[in-house]
């Protein structure tokens, strides 16, 4: 189903997204995030929402529709590495770093920081182009409130 999609990101040298294309990976990335620790938690898919309907200012219908298909590009995208770095290649670094925050509000979503989350905020980070100390810094933001 987004096999144009994955390709385009894989590819040698990625193409900007279109901003449809960037929302649909950026979101997938926050699946990808909240499914890390082996438990989709209602409170994780909840935040996901929110993410989405205040960052693109969207429904919660459009909210919900894109996170659901965002949850079938991340069952089919490649491993976390790949996928992360074509992200980073074909999104802006504003939108990269933006999702920081929203990636740390999904992990802290369900009140627990697990060991698996942890790894893949500090990987997701790195291979987005977005220091340890940024993504700390978001990090605080979302604990502070």
């Amino acid at each position: 189903m987004f096999g144009s999609l994955l390709n385009r990101l894989t590819a040698t040298e990625p193409e900007q997204l279109n901003d449809q294309d960037a929302r649909l990976s950026l979101t997938a990335l926050l699946v990808r995030i909240a499914r890390s620790d082996g438990d989709y938690a209602q409170a994780e898919i909840d935040q996901i929402d929110r993410v989405l309907t205040h960052r693109y200012g969207l429904s919660a219908f459009e909210a919900t529709d894109l996170r659901k298909q965002a949850e079938q590009l991340e069952s089919e995208a490649p491993d976390t590495v790949r996928f992360t770095r074509a992200i980073k290649d074909a999104v802006p670094y504003e939108a990269r770093a933006d999702v920081i925050e929203a990636l740390w509000a999904v992990v802290l979503a369900d009140g627990e920081r697990d060991t698996a989350e942890n790894s893949i905020m500090r990987m997701a980070a790195n291979f987005l182009g977005v220091n340890d100390r940024d993504s700390a810094l978001a990090r605080q933001r979302v604990e502070a409130g």
